[in-house]
């Protein structure tokens, strides 16, 4: 006799009506949520993997490179300890390069980023063809490296240059740009302000295209100038944009190395940064000792050095473009 699973008037459905769901239903709810907690991390997974293997691994192994004395020349791997890093701090060659590269960023970055800042107000205007200017922003960055060393150290020869030729129809003496300190480092900041103050333009144009028009309407009402738009809308808008240039740039200033290396096309060791290392860079310094002299200990130990040395910058300029900019 069959029993009848109907809801009865009288009372509750048999127990057996009751019976949960299958076991093939709950392991599609299951998975179902696995899948949408775990989906994030997947998609983001690869970027991970790829940063242990090309950036995590080498950063640790450059560190216990720097705590030894490993020549790949002689198969020299002895463990020194911090011997590497006690010697970076007397080390006069090293504190020289150092003040190069600070001294050619501060020279190149500030006013990089202030002609970048000008340059896209002025591609924010209503002008003609306005896509041919910004393509041109863009061209030195594909540039071919050959053509910078050739144009540039042809622009700054002491003889026969373009910049000192310039110079004598006002009257002034030819500078031997490679030979001087100061003169070399506002040779090499012109470099850099010339591959890399269109890309920051760029970047400051796309955040000023997403500022609200209604705020300059209403600012013109009221009777203000357009330089005074500038400074009371605009730059305060781009605040978390000129933050994170202001970083980048700090990151690639005291990394640099393609400029300096350039510039010296044509000495007898390009990694000197000339004959007295006036523009010798740290990057430039680490490579020579890695590479020129077979020390890859103390060449680690530069590496880290700078890593540091950029953490440190790195926040400084934050905090002092936060404070600057009255953020909390």
């Amino acid at each position: 006799m069959a029993t009848d699973l109907r809801p009865s008037r009288n009372g509750p459905p048999p127990a057996s009506a009751k019976a949960g769901p299958g076991p093939r239903r709950t392991w599609r709810s299951r998975a179902a949520r696995l899948d949408l907690k775990g989906a994030p991390y997947a998609f983001i997974s690869p970027f991970y993997l790829v940063f242990l293997v090309f950036g995590a691994f080498p950063l640790g192994f450059t560190l216990w490179v720097s705590l030894h004395e490993w020549e790949l020349a002689s198969g020299t791997r002895e463990f020194v300890g911090l011997d590497n890093y006690d010697y970076l701090l007397s080390d006069a060659d090293f504190w020289h390069a150092t003040v190069n590269t600070l001294g050619i960023f501060v020279v190149a970055t500030v006013p990089q980023l202030l002609i970048a800042l000008m340059i896209a107000n002025a591609l924010n205007r209503r002008m003609r063809v306005p896509t041919l200017f910004r393509i041109g922003m863009v061209a030195p960055l594909v540039t071919s490296t050959a053509a910078v060393a050739i144009v540039f150290t042809q622009m700054f020869d002491k003889d026969w240059g373009m910049i000192n030729w310039a110079l004598g129809l006002v009257g002034v003496d030819p500078i031997a740009w490679a030979s001087s300190r100061g003169w070399s480092w506002l040779a090499i900041a012109v470099m850099v302000d010339w591959r890399w103050t269109g890309y920051n333009a760029l970047i400051y144009l796309a955040a000023m295209q997403a500022i609200p028009k209604d705020l300059y309407e209403a600012a013109a009402i009221d009777g203000a100038s357009r330089f005074r738009q500038f400074w009371q809308i605009t730059v305060p808008m781009l605040r978390p944009t000129i933050i994170f240039t202001v970083i980048i740039s700090t990151i690639g200033g005291l990394q640099l190395f393609t400029e300096p290396v350039l510039f010296s096309v044509g000495t007898p060791n390009k990694m000197d940064g000339g004959p007295a290392h006036q523009f010798q860079t740290i990057t430039m310094y680490m490579y020579d000792n890695a590479f020129g002299h077979d020390r890859y200990g103390y060449g680690a130990t530069v590496a880290w050095a700078l890593f540091v040395l950029i953490i440190v910058f790195s926040l400084i300029n934050f905090l002092a473009v936060r404070r600057t900019g009255g953020t909390k």
